[in-house]
């Protein structure tokens, strides 16, 4: 027996005026273990089929809806052409949203410790101090050390391991900005106290904060943005995701209106893939998208 679905946002009614439905799904997310994984990459990949276009897309392509995983796609004999089916079929009708986890943790250290942490900062660009803090990968160790001490410091449990990390994550940050150029500058911005009020208000529980190392809300919010295209609401299906919860989905859906408008994101309904054929063709579109970046060559379709 399936256990019911978690999270979700749906619509209170009928959307009004302008609105497209889209199908989504990830690959490559491991929680908030943003290091200590294999996968750097995370790739959200949506689509505007129908249901009965998508299931005829599965069938061209050969598969049934128990094998559209990206692995077995691309070890086909024929992967190539059948890739370029894949494309041709969905140019248009989809879009990959890209996020390096590592260069994700540096947005979360200069929002919460240079900006005021917010919802609204998710549907922005990365800030010119996230690019020039990037530099300091150069460092090395002392690179590794103070990610990690970032990643400790913010994590939700992190109290039950003994303490909020801030001492540690200081200290790295004093190693790093060793390494001089920009991203000392940033680094000398990022006081003490400063550091100290934001684990304050993590321990606090203030939720105004979005979860520091949750990017699939990020994900969500770059395609929203490309689906509404400044005009057009948009109605997302997505595969069960735990970190995308209905508190979390209505403070992002409030941050990404503007003016007295309606918010582009008009609902979230979680649906399990093996119901939906959308989803399974987001799924193959994240994993093939995932896969290829990993080869360097590149992604496969639109992103971001």
């Amino acid at each position: 027996m399936r256990s019911p679905l978690q999270g979700g946002l749906p619509p209170a009614g009928t959307p009004a005026g302008a609105v497209v439905e889209i199908a989504c799904d990830e690959s490559g997310f491991s929680g908030a273990n943003l290091l200590r994984t294999t996968e750097p990459v995370i790739t959200h990949a949506s689509v505007d089929l129908s249901v009965a276009e998508a299931v005829d897309l599965i069938a061209t392509l050969g598969l049934s809806p128990f094998e559209v995983k990206s692995g077995r796609f691309l070890r086909r004999p024929d992967a190539e052409e059948a890739l370029a089916r894949l494309l041709a079929a969905l140019r248009g009708r989809a879009h990959v949203h890209r996020i390096d986890k590592e260069f994700f943790l540096v947005d979360q250290v200069v929002d919460l410790l240079l900006g005021e942490p917010s919802y609204r900062s998710l549907t922005r660009a990365s800030r010119p101090e996230a690019h020039d803090l990037y530099q300091a990968r150069s460092a090395g160790a002392d690179w590794q050390v103070f990610l990690d001490a970032f990643a400790a410091m913010v994590r939700t449990r992190r109290r039950i391991a003994g303490g909020s990390g801030a001492g540690r994550f200081l200290r790295a940050r004093d190693d790093l900005a060793r390494v001089g150029g920009p991203a000392a500058a940033v680094l000398a911005r990022i006081t003490d106290d400063r550091v100290a009020a934001i684990v304050s208000r993590l321990d606090d529980g203030d939720r105004s904060i979005p979860p520091p190392l949750e990017p699939m809300l990020a994900a969500l919010a770059g395609t929203v943005l490309h689906w509404s295209a400044g005009h057009r609401r948009v109605l997302v299906t997505h595969d069960e995701q735990s970190a995308l919860t209905a508190t979390r989905l209505a403070r992002l859906q409030r941050a990404l209106t503007v003016g007295d408008g309606p918010s582009p994101l008009a609902g979230l309904v979680m649906a399990d893939s093996r119901d939906d054929p959308r989803i399974q063709v987001a799924d193959l579109l994240a994993g093939v998208a995932r896969r290829r970046l990993a080869e360097g060559t590149g992604t496969v379709i639109e992103h971001r």
